[in-house]
């Protein structure tokens, strides 16, 4: 089994803590992940509020691809409609290039109106540009060769130079799996991302998902098994633990409603491919916080036992490939992440990797470097 590492960079600590502190305490904590012996490392895309401060992952994962040598480094996401196609080509290539080909990628479609607007990124485009950019993104990546026509704009037969290394096959992943997004995935090999686990008893088994992808494929083959993620807090006290990673991820989730604009009704109303969301608009302070509240029961909490006892569960549910966890999220201090990490790493995860994997991300780079 697959296990990595996954960091929002959610800053979710008060306006008298830096910025510049926080990336650096992120950055390092994900470097000490190999050292603790994770399979890989997962960073999102997020812009201009304390909800995270990850605003390239790609940069990021370069420069700890610089100090570590052999952990994976991912991407949770990629937002598509934000990049240039052929920019996102190009850094995607440099990453692989100079990690050695240690790149995962997960792209997602995007949902904050501020994050779209100061990218100046017109949002009624977003389902477009998601399908076209990937359209003309995912075959470069393969043959080293852009072209084609779309939202984006034009872009005419141009060789990618630096060339990829290998191929991307077995190591390409969706966090947006709805509507057109879904087919896009299918078309092009995704596997999907679980980002967010519903609380014991609600998971539904991506099973719409296989049905698109037969739809879209009509030859018997399956979509790659899925990676999990979540929000988890360890500790061995299990009751101390439960309290602290419900409050942890109710603050996590208390700033997701603002940076997704979900207390702003009328936000949505007439944004193409997004009024659904104004159907979750939250109206006041107390709906604010029943909803975090009600969030929050998805956090995985316990003793390291209590920890893997839950992840078997959500392995015969899911039959994933892997697991990628964030273990420090909310506005966690410091301190707490660190002794997080150690004690995941040293009573979870050698137990963790030990289970059989419906298949292997692993095996699937040794495939792509033959």
């Amino acid at each position: 089994m697959h296990v990595g590492l996954a960091t929002g960079f959610g800053h979710q600590r008060g306006d008298t803590y830096d910025d510049a502190r926080l990336v650096r305490e992120e950055v390092n904590n994900l470097v000490l992940a190999e050292e603790l012996g994770f399979d890989s490392v997962w960073i999102t895309e997020h812009h201009f509020s304390d909800y995270s401060v990850s605003n390239d992952p790609l940069q990021l994962l370069t420069w700890i691809a610089a100090r570590t040598s052999r952990i994976k480094l991912g991407t949770q996401c990629i937002i598509v409609p934000w990049h240039n196609p052929a920019r996102l080509a190009e850094y995607i290539i440099n990453l692989d290039i100079l990690s050695g080909g240690r790149a995962i990628l997960g792209f997602g479609g995007g949902l904050s109106p501020q994050e779209f607007a100061g990218l100046g990124v017109d949002q009624n485009k977003a389902r477009a540009l998601y399908n076209d950019i990937l359209d003309v993104l995912i075959p470069a990546l393969e043959s080293g060769v852009i072209e084609g026509e779309g939202a984006y704009g034009n872009i005419p037969r141009t060789e990618l130079r630096p060339r990829p290394i290998k191929s991307f096959a077995g190591r390409k992943f969706c966090g947006s799996l709805s509507g057109s997004s879904m087919v896009a995935a299918a078309r092009h090999g995704f596997g999907n991302m679980v980002l967010m686990l519903p609380q014991r008893g609600q998971e539904t088994p991506p099973d719409q998902y296989k049905a698109v992808w037969d739809e879209v494929h009509g030859d018997g083959s399956s979509p790659p098994a899925p990676m999990l993620s979540g929000n988890f807090y360890i500790h061995e006290d299990g009751d101390f633990a439960e309290r602290q990673g419900q409050m942890y991820l109710a603050n996590t989730m208390r700033a997701a409603v603002k940076n997704y604009s979900l207390s702003k009704p009328g936000t949505f109303a007439n944004v193409k491919g997004y009024e659904q969301y104004e159907h979750m608009m939250l109206h006041s302070p107390a709906e604010i916080d029943a909803y975090c509240e009600n969030f929050s029961k998805g956090a995985i909490t316990g003793t390291p036992q209590q920890i893997l006892d839950r992840l078997w569960e959500l392995k015969g549910i899911y039959n994933p490939q892997g697991f990628f966890p964030h273990v420090y999220f909310g506005g966690m201090p410091q301190d707490d992440c660190l002794r997080s990490m150690r004690l995941f790493a040293a009573k979870v995860l050698p137990e963790l990797q030990s289970w059989e994997a419906a298949a292997s991300i692993d095996d699937r780079f040794l495939e792509a470097a033959e």
